[in-house]
């Protein structure tokens, strides 16, 4: 798994960061929605078995690591992505 190098992981949570403050602070208007509840809809059932598919493959990487991926599950609900990230880096160091 010494695909992600530290700079791509860094520089991606970042992006996301920024991304997201972007997108909460041009969220913060009165305005209605222009999607519709049908497409909101699919949208929420494809992220959440996106979800379910990269918390299976974490569930895997830590087993076949010997470590414990159920402490990982609070953090990868409420921020997946960074979640993602530091599961990543912190399994990529080197053993002692």
């Amino acid at each position: 798994m010494y695909v992600w190098s530290k700079r791509i992981v860094i520089t991606l949570l970042v992006a996301f960061g920024v991304l997201e403050l972007l997108f909460w602070l041009s969220t913060t208007g009165g305005g209605t929605s222009e999607l519709t509840t049908r497409t909101t809809h699919w949208l929420a059932l494809n992220y959440f078995l996106l979800l379910v598919w990269v918390f299976v493959w974490m569930f895997d990487q830590a087993r076949v690591r010997g470590k414990n991926v159920w402490m990982w599950l609070a953090p990868f609900i409420v921020a997946p992505l960074p979640t993602l990230m530091a599961f990543v880096l912190i399994l990529q160091r080197r053993p002692k």
